[in-house]
């Protein structure tokens, strides 16, 4: 199942976008209203979970800078994917966009594809504020 947020201008340059992101205490600063718990496990390991949720460990899987960060699911029962893409628009601001990339059997991905959608919506929009 893929999934893409709407592409969001920053207006700060990737580098700016990069450095903020890639530190993965940032990312509590773009979690939705309704997270009931955000924990850092590790330099590159966060956990979190969402009212009605199961908790969810993230962690990085992948760096390129200034363009690209990957996280991916450490452990549980879903594998998947959350990749940041960064792209330089001028010297003092860029676009950014979230992706969705699971391994989700078709029932599943019914029932999660809406949720998970507005998830990664909602994280793209609060990037803008947050940097």
């Amino acid at each position: 199942m893929n999934l893409e947020s709407p592409k969001v201008k920053v207006g700060k340059s990737p580098e700016e976008v990069y450095n903020f992101l890639s530190d993965v205490k940032n990312f509590e600063a773009l979690m939705p209203e309704n997270i009931s718990k955000f924990e850092i496990l590790d330099d590159d390991k966060f956990l979190f979970a969402l009212k009605g949720m199961p908790e969810i460990v993230l962690k990085k899987k992948e760096v390129i800078p200034p363009n690209k960060i990957v996280l991916g699911a450490a452990g549980g029962k879903i594998d998947f994917a959350l990749v940041v893409a960064i792209d330089k628009i001028d010297e003092t601001s860029s676009d950014v966009q979230l992706k969705f990339d699971g391994d989700i059997n078709p029932m599943m991905a019914m029932m999660i594809k809406g949720p998970i959608g507005k998830f990664i919506e909602t994280l793209a929009g609060n990037i803008p504020s947050a940097v």
